[in-house]
């Protein structure tokens, strides 16, 4: 991350946001709805809810998603005009490649 590697940040925080969203409670479709004004919840933090906390095996198959998009989108940038673009994004999913790979998890 010192030598700014731009592929390397781009991966890590799109897939930081896409293992915020997994984690993220779902909403009902009669919690869309709402209800009265008087019967809402009131006061800081009266609408918080507990995250949803991924296993070890969760938080892998995220990044494998968000590397397998990355190749994905990659190969449909056939035309020369989008190389750049490609080259960019097979060196994101090669950052999040290394991750699944490495032994030594954290």
């Amino acid at each position: 991350m010192r030598a700014r590697d731009k592929a390397a940040v781009s991966a890590l925080r799109t897939t930081l946001a896409a293992l915020d969203n997994a984690e993220a409670v779902p909403v009902g479709e009669a919690e869309l709805r709402g209800s009265a004004l008087e019967q809402s919840p009131v006061g800081a933090g009266a609408t918080e809810a507990a995250r949803c906390e991924l296993s070890e095996q969760g938080v892998l198959a995220v990044v494998r998603a968000e590397a397998d998009e990355r190749l994905a989108a990659a190969a449909q940038l056939t035309a020369p005009a989008h190389a750049a673009r490609a080259a960019l994004l097979r060196a994101e999913a090669a950052v999040l490649l290394r991750f699944l790979e490495a032994p030594d998890r954290v």
